[in-house]
């Protein structure tokens, strides 16, 4: 019999799953669901936008990794060569966004995706995913990674298998909870219990 162990106070129990691709994606290109969109490559993005778009897509689901890091740090990180980010604008409004990083000369990662609530169940994150691989592959990676994990979206694994990735590993960890560290406010992603 396995006995589940409640994580320790301020931590969450996560799993998560490493996704790869090691080839560009057949199929045919995916028309624009909607007029008025327009993806664009942000360059030299601000902090301030960037933790703007980072909360508004991850602050349901606790993203709180870039959160944590200094201004000086983030910027550095954002205004890498090998830090690339895409925003998705719906009638001038930010829809959802992707970061990828070139992490060596062989693999890319799409490091964050995700579409803001507003904006979910219109085929947008589909459309979105599909143009940030083709623009990953357009680097000439030998394979594209992703990570997923519990926190996030239920879709998200479903949505990466059917873009082309597969599943390579799983891992358990603990995180701390940012609604614990006051990161993030205590009614951020109410759908997953704060551990006392």
């Amino acid at each position: 019999m396995v006995r589940l162990v409640a994580p320790p106070s301020g931590k969450l129990a996560v799993t998560v799953t490493h996704f790869e691709m090691m080839a560009r994606p057949t199929r045919a290109p995916r028309p624009k669901p909607l007029d008025r969109l327009l993806l664009t490559r942000v360059i030299d993005p601000t902090t301030s936008f960037y933790r703007y778009l980072y909360r508004a897509v991850g602050e349901r689901v606790l993203w709180a990794s870039r959160l944590q890091l200094p201004d000086d740090a983030l910027t550095a990180l954002l205004h890498s060569e090998q830090t690339e980010i895409y925003v998705l604008y719906r009638g001038g409004v930010p829809a959802g966004f992707a970061e990828i990083a070139r992490l060596d000369a062989e693999t890319v990662e799409l490091i964050h995706f995700g579409m803001v609530p507003e904006f979910e169940g219109r085929g947008l994150g589909s459309y979105l995913l599909d143009a940030v691989i083709d623009i990953a592959w357009s680097r000439e990676p030998k394979r594209l990674i992703v990570q997923t994990c519990t926190l996030d979206s239920p879709r998200a694994m479903q949505m990466y298998q059917r873009a082309g990735f597969v599943a390579v590993g799983q891992e358990r960890k603990l995180e701390d909870d940012p609604r614990a560290t006051g990161l993030l406010p205590k009614t951020a992603a109410a759908h997953i219990p704060i551990n006392p």
